[in-house]
């Protein structure tokens, strides 16, 4: 029960620094993505401030014998770059720079009650099963 209570808290927590950022916002990410035009150059900002909260908090964490809520720490052992990784990551920037949005952002999106997240997540959704069904 203690894992799903600070699962919980952790996903709100996620979702509403998405929100103060305008993470949550398409015309603020696309804005962003957008170098040549109208580039809104304050993203990095969010992305730096998460990359140097991860770099300084994994430092303690990691030195811990386990976490909190859990008997081991489960961290990615593959460190190849295979056609499955290269094409995941195309399609992520592809539907990232036509939608506007990401998962983490797009389910937060949804709190605004618009279609436009909805249907995103339904796409979301429809490609995780569809990935699920290729041959590894």
């Amino acid at each position: 029960m203690k894992k799903n209570i600070a699962a919980l808290i952790a996903g709100l927590l996620f979702g509403l620094g998405l929100a103060i950022s305008q993470m949550t916002n398409p015309a603020k990410v696309l804005n962003f993505l957008d170098i040549t035009g109208t580039w809104d150059p304050t993203l990095a900002f969010v992305m730096g401030g998460a990359v140097l909260v991860t770099l300084i908090s994994f430092r303690f964490i990691l030195k811990q014998d386990r976490p909190l809520f859990e008997g081991q720490f489960h961290l990615p052992t593959r460190s190849d770059i295979d056609s499955r990784l290269l094409g995941g990551a195309a399609l992520f920037g592809i539907g990232w720079g036509l939608a506007g949005y990401c998962p983490g952002p797009g389910v937060a999106a949804l709190a605004m009650g618009l279609w436009e997240p909805a249907l995103f997540v339904v796409g979301l959704l429809v490609g995780m099963w569809g990935f699920r069904r290729l041959p590894a």
